[in-house]
């Protein structure tokens, strides 16, 4: 017969290893969350460390980007902010870039200006995506022959200012979905055979840091922003084998057209930079970032946001919507 004493000794001494064993669980769960954490933050930051140091151990990689991918690139929405800029800084490092756009006078305006500045070779396509399907077989026809080495997926649609989903009219709701996932889809989908056939290639596909949380009052614009995440991941997998990269750029506040519900937005500063020098910095990125916000204060707002938990963000983000409409509102004499 084990003594009183014996058996009490016992029992705190296993109490004292199953708590041991459940707290190193606790330690080691936190810390591979931890370890997830930093990694998902800084991975861009990383790849594009490598990417700068690779010539030095690999000089016999292709360094530029035409080398990289070709002479000619597809930029859609490219006569205004973002996609304008991305024409230009890509036509700077002498590739051809084919300009597609709504309105045939801006489409001349700006190929005009990147030619005489730029001494590249430009092609403009008139297309205004939000008409769905008909829109496609034109700009393929149209493209036929161009060896496409780059797509920038840039054309998006916003609301005029932030709102509530019953005042969003259906054909404002019916353009958004076919200009933010639509056109993305389908020209991915049209030029991938021809990337293939390269061997080599880059899509680029605009997204939103918007697309962080869901966002009252922006709710339709922000889930297709968040699809354009989704769908670039995928594909960036898929292509993978293929030489093919696939870059998701996800810009938070920048000073461009699509922002002008906002003067507060528009008035830029350290947090909302001015679209040229947020563009310069997402184009350095591409070859070496397969998802990055394109700049790196952003990159910073957006570690810190993503430590707060989601219901938190989705709270800030409507606070922030209000006050959008409300200053949106007030500025253009209309109710409250």
């Amino acid at each position: 017969m084990i003594p009183l004493d014996e058996v009490s000794i016992y029992t705190l001494l296993r109490m004292a290893f199953v708590w041991q064993l459940l707290s190193f669980g606790v330690y080691l769960v936190g810390l591979l969350a931890i370890a997830a954490f930093f990694f998902d933050n800084f991975k861009s930051v990383v790849s594009i460390i490598k990417a700068i140091l690779e010539p030095y151990f690999q000089p016999q990689l292709p360094q530029t980007l035409v080398e990289k991918f070709g002479k000619w690139a597809v930029i859609t929405g490219s006569t205004d902010g973002i996609g304008r800029e991305y024409a230009k800084e890509l036509a700077k490092q002498g590739i051809n870039v084919v300009l597609i756009s709504r309105t045939k006078e801006k489409l001349i305006a700006v190929a005009e200006e990147i030619e005489n500045e730029y001494k590249v070779k430009t092609k403009w396509i008139v297309a205004d995506f939000a008409k769905g399907r008909e829109v496609y077989a034109h700009i393929e026809r149209e493209l036929s022959g161009i060896p496409v080495g780059i797509l920038v997926n840039n054309v998006g649609k916003m609301y005029d200012y932030p709102d509530e989903l019953s005042n969003i009219s259906e054909d404002t709701i019916w353009d958004m979905i076919n200009i933010n996932v639509a056109a993305v889809t389908i020209m991915t989908r049209m030029l991938i055979p021809e990337l293939k056939k390269q061997k080599r290639g880059a899509i680029v596909n605009l997204s939103s840091g918007s697309e962080l949380q869901p966002m009252p009052n922006m709710a339709v614009y922000v889930a297709t922003k968040r699809y354009v995440r989704c769908f670039s991941q995928a594909i960036e997998r898929e292509l993978a084998e293929h030489n093919i990269t696939v870059q998701i750029v996800t810009p938070l506040f920048v000073v461009t057209k699509m922002n002008q519900y906002s003067d507060t937005v528009m008035k830029g500063g350290f947090l909302r930079p001015d679209v040229k020098s947020y563009t310069r910095f997402a184009v350095f990125t591409l070859g070496k970032s397969a998802e990055t916000t394109g700049y790196w204060q952003h990159g910073l707002q957006y570690f810190f946001m993503k430590l707060s938990p989601e219901w938190l963000r989705i709270r800030i983000a409507h606070v922030m919507t209000r006050h959008f409409r409300r200053e949106y509102l007030k500025n253009h004499g209309k109710k409250v």
